[in-house]
C-alpha cells in the first residue's frame, strides 16, 4: 500500500520548499537551498572554476560563497568531473555545466548527488536541491521551510571558513 513502510524501507524524510544542506565532505557545512522538485539535477553556485587534470582524469576547481549576498567564509573544491551537461533552465536558457558527485545531507539524511556547477548569484539560494536528489528517500511539503533544522544563527553568521 502507497505511504506504508518495512524493515527494508526506511520513512521518507520530509523537507520543506527550503532546506539547510550540509556538503561535509568538500569543506561546506552550511548552505541555505530551495528545494526544486522541477529541476532535475541539483546545482550549487560556484565561483572561478577551473579545469584541470589529476593524475590524467579532469577536475574541476571552484569556490563556493555558502552565504547570501556575501563572499565571507569561501570555500575552494576540487572534485573530479563527472560529467558535462547542457542545462536548460526554467526561463529557457541553456547553459553547458560541469557535473560533479556530491555527498549532501539533507533532513538529516546523507545522499550522494549529481550537482551542476552555475553562477546562481542573481537567484535567491546558493543551491538548488533537484529531484534525482530527492528521489532517494525524501517527501517535501511545500508548506513546511526548515523541516530539517536550522544551524544556531552564531553558526550561520561566524568565520567558519577560517
Amino acid at each position: 500500500m502507497p505511504g506504508q513502510t518495512n524493515e527494508t524501507t526506511p520513512a521518507p524524510t520530509v523537507v520543506g520548499w527550503r532546506e539547510w544542506v550540509r556538503m561535509d565532505s568538500v569543506g561546506v557545512p552550511w548552505i541555505k537551498a530551495k528545494v526544486d522538485t522541477g529541476a532535475r539535477t541539483s546545482s550549487l553556485h560556484a565561483f572561478d572554476l577551473q579545469r584541470l587534470e589529476v593524475e590524467g582524469r579532469p577536475w574541476v576547481r571552484f569556490d563556493v560563497h555558502p552565504w547570501q549576498a556575501t563572499a565571507e567564509d569561501a570555500v575552494t573544491v576540487e572534485l573530479p568531473i563527472h560529467d558535462v551537461r547542457t542545462v536548460r533552465s526554467s526561463s529557457g536558457h541553456e547553459e553547458t555545466r560541469y557535473v560533479v558527485l556530491v555527498q549532501l545531507v539533507l533532513g538529516h539524511r546523507s545522499v550522494d548527488a549529481e550537482v551542476t556547477l552555475t553562477d546562481r548569484d542573481e537567484m535567491g539560494f546558493r543551491m538548488l536541491v533537484g529531484r534525482e536528489a530527492l528521489v532517494r528517500g525524501f517527501l517535501v511539503d511545500p508548506a513546511a521551510s526548515y523541516a530539517g533544522g536550522r544551524p544556531e544563527r552564531a553558526v550561520r553568521r561566524r568565520n567558519w571558513g577560517r
